[in-house]
């Protein structure tokens, strides 16, 4: 991390905000261009001071979140994890067409902590079909195994990296402090801004092409 820090005080890196901003930049690009091609993004933070911001802001912009634990496998081995995810639209299928009400109440309750328990570790990806076309993670040192996941597929990492970070396994380093709550609730609104003008972008693309495609017929007309 020496090439993004700015001094040291009492044996306390402080990193260069001047080059956040810039690594910010190059990121926000980066997943904007991503997010225009179509590309989902899976937002990655289960620490605590990460948690809320991860969640809302991935909601904001209609991405994907892992926010309770990583659980080994979410990426290399997705089909097992989408089996997880189908037995949560099934119970939830069950909850609301009568079934739950013909069932004895130890039965329900049980059904009920099973649904608890996978919309906690899976409820931010139940809608996710395939691999994302990148993750923005808070603290990679903590989310080791999404990290390693995501190298073994070559999917692209966007990250907080702070002091006690390897930058050397992401892809788009955006140097801060991932235990500052207004930190990460700033740059984690910043990927989800990009995702949403990415998303303008690709629907602005999509009515160009059609409105280009009317034209033409129209002449052969």
């Amino acid at each position: 991390m020496a090439p993004y820090i700015f001094t040291e005080r009492n044996g306390i890196y402080i990193i260069d905000l001047q080059k956040t901003v810039k690594k910010l930049e190059e990121a926000y690009s980066f997943v904007r261009e991503i997010s225009s091609e179509g590309k989902s993004v899976l937002f990655v933070g289960t620490k605590k001071q990460a948690q809320d911001s991860v969640k809302e802001e991935a909601l904001r912009a209609g991405a994907y979140y892992v926010n309770a634990r990583w659980l080994g496998g979410m990426l290399t081995n997705f089909t097992t994890i989408r089996r997880r995810i189908e037995r949560l639209r099934q119970l939830r299928t069950m909850e609301s067409d009568g079934t739950f009400d013909l069932l004895p109440k130890k039965e329900v309750i049980k059904l009920n902590l099973e649904i608890e328990k996978l919309e906690k570790f899976l409820g931010g990806i139940k809608d996710m079909k395939e691999i994302p076309g990148a993750l923005f993670i808070v603290d990679p040192r903590k989310e080791r195994i999404a990290v390693a996941e995501a190298k073994k597929l070559g999917i692209p990492i966007v990250a907080i990296v702070d002091t006690n970070c390897d930058p050397d396994e992401i892809d788009y380093v955006i140097p801060g402090n991932d235990d500052a709550i207004r930190a990460v609730k700033l740059i984690s609104g910043a990927i989800a801004s990009a995702i949403i003008e990415g998303n303008e972008g690709k629907m602005g693309a999509a009515a160009a092409e059609e409105t280009e495609a009317e034209a033409e017929a129209e002449t052969e007309e």
